[in-house]
């Protein structure tokens, strides 16, 4: 499917993808209890920036699914919801200072610049930590989360997985980068 320049989706593109989070949406309800499916496509039909966000989330493996409203700033939350990390964003270093340290065996992008091209955001870690209340995810790979800046600076990064039945936060240099670990997504509507 061809994108336009624009960020709008084509028709076909924004239908197919409208079925698809209805459908995800309808049999995963226990990650969104209480709400409707009617409000949130309201809410993204008044934004339709976001149907492109959303269709990038899906196209690189993510599956977003809603899974909270916050009624402080009227917006619906989605994270991606794939079992395990999306594959279309896996083998990729923490972010652009990261990628442009490394000297030789460089991957292919990161996830801070991937997230920002996308309009989402990478997962906190009490994002993450809410994720993984709705069902295990994570259970063979890991997934860089947003790192506080003073880890950061240190030449540090954050990842999270889910083994033994806990979530685990660990810390990896940021320029390094594994076939198993990619990033999770947010993204407010």
């Amino acid at each position: 499917m061809m994108m336009h320049n624009n960020k709008i989706l084509s028709p076909e593109q924004r239908n197919t993808l409208l079925h698809t989070l209805k459908a995800r949406f309808d049999k995963h309800s226990n990650r969104h209890s209480g709400l409707e499916w009617t409000a949130v496509q309201t809410k993204l039909d008044m934004h339709p920036e976001k149907w492109w966000s959303l269709y990038e989330m899906e196209r690189t493996g993510g599956e977003p699914d809603v899974v909270a409203y916050d009624a402080e700033t009227d917006e619906y939350i989605f994270f991606d919801c794939s079992i395990e990390s999306p594959k279309g964003r896996r083998s990729i270093c923490y972010d652009r200072e990261a990628l442009e340290s490394r000297k030789e065996y460089k991957p292919h992008n990161n996830a801070m610049d991937m997230a920002n091209a996308m309009g989402i955001a990478l997962l906190t870690e009490a994002q993450y930590r809410t994720l993984q209340q709705l069902g295990p995810f994570d259970t063979k790979t890991s997934n860089w989360i947003k790192t506080p800046s003073d880890v950061r600076k240190l030449g540090g990064a954050l990842f999270a997985d889910y083994r033994y039945g806990k979530v685990f936060v660990y810390h990896n240099g940021a320029s390094s980068y594994y076939a198993a670990r990619g990033f999770r997504g947010a993204l407010r509507v």
